[in-house]
């Protein structure tokens, strides 16, 4: 069976596209649900894309709206007590053995903001445009899931 010019134009689109939004999505969805269903609903939510990439592609904004999406197809997995498991400190050198914990009582807006911004470099720009956020509640979320893992973990900031 040959495959048209168009059907390749169309499938080197999508491989473009995911290979750009892939990983905020990725990242951006296990901050909000924990690693293993943040996996999961990523994969699910770029199949989803595929199926629907004629609406997709010419979207404004295609990767907040697959994270709204991911969002939708999160409600379908048991959601974890823990999010994020304990990470023994011998594994990880440097790492707050708190952090996990701490991380698990933040907002789920509060979490991705925090973990994409301080723990990936993302800017508050890039988290706004994937939440569908201003970027004003970007860094409110920000700055208040900071605040609350200072006080969770007992860190102090000198003024």
């Amino acid at each position: 069976m040959e495959v048209s010019d168009s059907s390749k134009k169309t499938e080197q689109a999508f491989i473009r596209f995911v290979k750009e939004a892939e990983p905020r999505l990725s990242y951006a969805l296990a901050a909000a649900y924990g690693p293993e269903v943040g996996s999961e609903v990523t994969a699910d939510t770029l199949a989803w894309a595929w199926e629907h990439w004629d609406k997709v592609r010419d979207m404004e904004n295609p990767a907040g709206y697959l994270y709204r999406v991911g969002q939708s197809k999160a409600r379908w997995y048991h959601r974890p007590r823990v999010l994020f498991p304990q990470v023994p400190p011998v594994e990880v050198p440097g790492l707050e053995p708190g952090l996990p914990d701490a991380l698990g009582g933040l907002t789920k807006h509060q979490r991705v903001a925090v973990v994409l911004i301080h723990g990936l470099g993302y800017s508050e720009r890039e988290v706004a445009g994937l939440l569908g956020l201003s970027r004003w509640s970007v860094r409110t979320h920000t700055e208040r899931g900071l605040k609350r893992l200072r006080s969770t973990l007992g860190v102090t900031v000198d003024a």
